[in-house]
């Protein structure tokens, strides 16, 4: 008997003896499983037919899922707007005139141009897309790299974009509140729920944080008894840095650099970039899920840290 648990105890330390990677990936048609630390994080959903790919479910390390549940896993209570809302998802409403934010049949789509690719050692999924129209014309491609890691209680999404003018044309990302990196979180996130939205600013609430610029911007409150936060990063290397936000108290965050005329008011201002022919534009951003609030999750600290960081030309 006393074998039996020796040898069950070794088979169980047996990885990190091993030097198993903190991050793993379960590869499923249509889907990537992401484990953290030997814990269930969430999956890109990547199926060649949706319109484009996302996140979902992002849990913390204590197992509670961050994000709304409704359309993909519905949980009791969920709302049901916006069905384009989905986890965690990258896209920009107004492409050379196309919405590629919503979904739907006048819409555009980020298409698979190639099965994903997953690096464990680095813990990162690259999917990499055909930006085409509802007519099915291809405006140019887009790369997406979700990069997994755990920093003690956080859980981190490093998420680097690349839009690439590879069509012999060029691509213009007009003035847009629809865009560009969002978030859907759960019910408890909402602010009506108790939760708190706090930008870097010090701004509280939707009313002092929807539209402005920030560097960063945290919903922090609680799930299932669990108090957990989710912060969002804007890197200083991004175009039209420090980005706006799309914060709303109803559970939606995103960060987006091309709403300047859209979130102002203000019809003077022309938020909108051009991607030259053959050029690109790039952007980095992190998301942390953390435990606690923004103060006690050390948020400014964590941001000046990832922030000082370079990024290497890809």
């Amino acid at each position: 008997m006393q074998m039996n648990r020796i040898a069950v105890f070794l088979l169980a330390i047996a990885p990190l003896c091993l030097g198993a990677p903190p991050v793993s990936f379960t590869q499923k048609p249509g889907r990537i499983n992401v484990v953290i630390e030997g814990q269930p994080f969430g999956t890109l959903y990547c199926a060649p037919q949706q319109d484009k790919p996302f996140l979902f479910p992002l849990r913390s390390a204590a197992g509670v899922s961050v994000v709304r549940g409704w359309p993909i896993e519905p949980e009791p209570g969920d709302s049901r707007d916006h069905p384009h809302q989905r986890g965690l998802w990258w896209a920009h409403g107004a492409t050379n005139g196309v919405d590629f934010w919503t979904n739907g049949e006048k819409t555009g789509r980020y298409e698979l141009k190639s099965a994903p690719k997953v690096d464990s050692k680095t813990g990162t999924i690259r999917v990499e897309l055909d930006m085409t129209t509802p007519a099915g014309q291809v405006l140019g491609s887009l790369i997406e790299e979700y990069t997994f890691a755990a920093d003690g209680s956080n859980r981190i999404v490093d998420v680097y974009v690349q839009i690439l003018a590879d069509r012999g044309q060029e691509i213009k990302l007009g003035d847009t509140k629809e865009g560009v990196l969002g978030i859907r979180v759960c019910e408890e996130l909402n602010e009506s729920r108790g939760t708190t939205l706090l930008n870097s600013e010090g701004g509280v609430g939707e009313k002092a944080i929807w539209g402005k610029r920030a560097r960063w911007v945290d919903y922090s409150g609680k799930v299932k008894d669990t108090a957990v936060g989710v912060a969002m990063f804007d890197h200083p290397s991004n175009p039209n840095f420090p980005t706006y936000w799309m914060a709303r108290g109803y559970g939606l965050l995103a960060a987006n650099a091309f709403g300047a005329r859209d979130f102002s008011g203000d019809k003077t201002l022309d938020g909108s970039m051009l991607v030259a022919a053959g050029g690109k534009m790039e952007f980095h951003h992190r998301l942390i899920i953390h435990s606690g609030d923004a103060k006690a999750a050390g948020i400014e600290a964590l941001y000046k840290q990832w922030a000082a960081g370079k990024f290497a030309p890809r």
